[in-house]
């Protein structure tokens, strides 16, 4: 594992630790902050030629200092599509700030996120050529970088909540998906 990637798990794994230790702070505003995990399920929209976008499903936490800023943390990966022949898979890792914006008098808000992610996609496809020999076709991609989305979701009650996002998570991977997530 690159020393990038095992930065960013010990920074989500910190962050998810010492939530226990913060959740007591009051803010003296009356708000106490409040840790969350959740599942999230969609797709991935994958910029490589030849490969279908696979279907998206995985992890996140994170904790709310107060109800609008917070920390995220998340970790989504893919089934088997399409690549030719063969098959593709894309993965995704990444560390964002989070602020919501809760509309006045309901239970909806946007959210924006930021942050670095790492992104990986591997496929490799064999095919036989017009002359009878056998040709293995393979593409492989990873990137770190800034990445971000823009989603909206609805407070069902004061300890759950369901969310629809698009991300940009890499130069050639944009995600979508919907997800739920539970307070503690």
């Amino acid at each position: 594992m690159k020393t990038l990637q095992k930065t960013l798990l010990a920074l989500a794994a910190g962050s998810l630790l010492s939530v226990s230790a913060q959740a007591a702070v009051s803010y003296g505003n009356g708000y106490t902050g409040q840790p969350y995990v959740g599942v999230k399920v969609g797709k991935f929209d994958l910029d490589t030629n030849g490969a279908s976008d696979p279907t998206a499903y995985g992890v996140y936490g994170g904790y709310n200092f107060d109800p609008n800023f917070g920390v995220e943390a998340e970790y989504v990966g893919s089934d088997d599509a399409n690549y030719y022949n063969g098959d593709v898979d894309a993965k995704t890792y990444g560390v964002y700030g989070t602020y919501r914006y809760f509309v006045p008098n309901t239970a909806l808000y946007g959210k924006a996120k930021l942050g670095v992610a790492r992104t990986k996609i591997d496929g490799s496809s064999s095919y036989t050529d017009s002359i009878g020999i056998r040709r293995n076709n393979r593409v492989s991609d990873s990137d770190t970088r800034l990445a971000g989305g823009l989603g909206v979701g609805y407070a069902v009650n004061s300890d759950f909540g369901v969310e629809a996002e698009y991300d940009i998570v890499g130069s050639d991977a944009d995600l979508m998906t919907v997800g739920a997530h539970l307070k503690f």
